[in-house]
């Protein structure tokens, strides 16, 4: 009982909840949305529901499973699509949602900072270019007089 414990507060701090229920009552509750998952709803059944990343709660369900060797993930299903259990596997190991956010920021920002340094460089030989030119020409009016 304290490893389930322990398992909520984890997925509860990931955006999950995790409930131990009955498969005629799940069933119930989800009417059709229950349908692929029918073959998977027989002996003890525990479901975790993600409510914004489906990615963390599944690192951390597996990670519980790595410690403790008590669970087993029989399938998930998000969006509507059936996973295996090494597609609920897979999908642990990808980054969080909001690392691959990071990630696509820092790919488009890369080439934009690129283009502002290279856009710079050329405004600042512009104004190296004026400024010796306006050299030249002060040094020969001094000259001159």
């Amino acid at each position: 009982m304290t490893e389930i414990t322990d398992l909520r507060r984890r997925l509860q701090g990931a955006g999950a909840e995790f409930h131990v229920v009955k498969n005629t009552l799940f069933k119930i509750a989800c009417g059709d949305r229950a349908e692929p998952l029918e073959p998977f709803l027989s002996g003890p059944t525990a479901v975790a529901f993600a409510l914004d990343d489906p990615v963390a709660p599944a690192k951390m369900i597996f990670d519980f499973m790595r410690e403790k060797r008590k669970v087993e993930v029989k399938a998930g299903l998000i969006d509507g699509s059936l996973f295996s259990t090494e597609q609920v596997r897979q999908l642990s190991q990808l980054p969080s949602r909001d690392q691959l956010i990071a990630q696509v920021v820092g790919a488009i920002q890369s080439p934009l900072s690129g283009l502002v340094g290279t856009l710079q460089g050329i405004v600042n030989e512009f104004v190296w270019t004026l400024q010796a030119i306006h050299d030249q020409k002060s040094e020969a009016s001094g000259e001159a007089s």
